[in-house]
Order: C-alpha cells, then sequence, then structure tokens
C-alpha cells in the first residue's frame, strides 16, 4: 500500500480515536430522584439511561477496532484481512479505515 495513502488511512483512525475517547469522557447522566406517582417519568429516565449505556459500550468496541487498525498499522499489516490474509479492498478502507476483514470474511461472519 501507498505510503501517502498509509498516512491518510492513519491520520483518519487517530482522528477517530480522538473522537471516541472524547465521548467516552461524557458522563451517563444518571435518573433524577423518583417521585410518587412518576412511573412514566421513572420509565423514561430508566429508559435514556440504558440508551446512554449502549451507545456508550458501542463507543468502546468502535475504539478498540481503531487502535487495533492503528496496531496493524504500526505491525506492518494493515490492509491485509486477519481472517484469510488476503488483501481488503482499497475502497472499503476508504469507508472503513478500522476494517479488520474483507467483505467476504466478513459477511461469512456475520451470516456464520
Amino acid at each position: 500500500m501507498d505510503e501517502t495513502v498509509l498516512a491518510a488511512h492513519r491520520a483518519s483512525l487517530e482522528a477517530e480515536r480522538e473522537r471516541l475517547r472524547s465521548q467516552l469522557g461524557e458522563p451517563v447522566p444518571a435518573p433524577d430522584q423518583m417521585t410518587y406517582g412518576s412511573q412514566a417519568a421513572a420509565a423514561s429516565q430508566v429508559f435514556e439511561q440504558q440508551r446512554h449505556l449502549a451507545l456508550r459500550e458501542r463507543s468502546e468496541r468502535a475504539l478498540a477496532d481503531v487502535e487495533a487498525a492503528i496496531d496493524r498499522l504500526d505491525g506492518g499489516t494493515y490492509g491485509a484481512c486477519v481472517s484469510c490474509g488476503g488483501p481488503i479492498d482499497g475502497d472499503r478502507l476508504a469507508a472503513l479505515p478500522w476494517a479488520a476483514r474483507c467483505i467476504d470474511c466478513q459477511r461469512a461472519g456475520d451470516h456464520g
């Protein structure tokens, strides 16, 4: 892979890593004090907290994927599928710089 392309992917990955780290630094809001007769409000607050926790978990997984891609860049294996060892299409990496698998292996993993 061309050094200019690798540098562009590194810049994208580092920017995404910083965005995710910033996002993960924000606290999850706690539900307000519950009062008698506010079951609907309580349910809404609990739902919002659950949603924030789910989004946080998703961001943590995304951060792990981004950091793994940076490790592959540093190790010289970036652009090679971690499953089959074949090349990951350049368009796939341009759209998803943290992609670890070629599209065929990703599809097989998603459906198998």
